[in-house]
Order: C-alpha cells, then structure tokens, then sequence
C-alpha cells in the first residue's frame, strides 16, 4: 500500500442514490449516481438540471429541465453532495425585508 494515493472524496458510498452536483458556470444537476472514474467523471441517471434566473445567475428559478441518463465531465465538477439528509433552509445572514 506504499505509493497508493487516498482520495478526499470517497464516492462509492453513494452509488445509486441521489446526488446533486453543482458544475463550473452556474449549472446543478442532481440525479442517481451510476457510476465514476478516479478523474470524478460522473455518470447520473434521472439527471434534472434546475435552471437560474435570468437577471441573477446565483438564483435559482424554480424550473427545471429533465436531461435522462448524463455523464459531468470531472473537470467541470464543483461539488457533490448527498440528495438524502440535506434541506434547503432560509439564509440568517439577510436583513429583514431585504
């Protein structure tokens, strides 16, 4: 085991169940993981991609597009994060009224 390397992000655990993954330009997409490789490209079944607002890229709109079966480039990975355990909640850092 000498020259073997660890991976920071252990992504066997969630093969087969959900998974969203937000990509370099803005795009999220979340889906069931079905597979990856050890450059983190992902294969996501059931892919819906949420779209953002127009006048605010950082915002979300609510719409969604059905993509079906993807595969994200590694490189264009942001982040991955488990579907099952996670809430959205409201920001406290905002003022009232703002």
């Amino acid at each position: 085991m000498a020259g073997r390397k660890e991976t920071a992000l252990d992504l066997a655990k969630f093969v087969d169940k959900g998974v969203q993954v937000k990509l370099t330009g803005g795009r999220q997409v979340t889906g069931t993981l079905k597979g990856y490789d050890q450059l983190l490209n992902l294969v996501l079944d059931e892919a819906v991609e949420n779209e953002r607002e127009q006048d605010d890229p950082l915002k979300l709109s609510g719409k969604t597009r059905q993509l079906g079966l993807i595969v994200c480039r590694g490189t264009a990975v942001m982040l991955v994060s488990p579907t099952d355990g996670t809430d959205e909640i409201a920001n406290p850092f905002l003022a009232d009224g703002a």
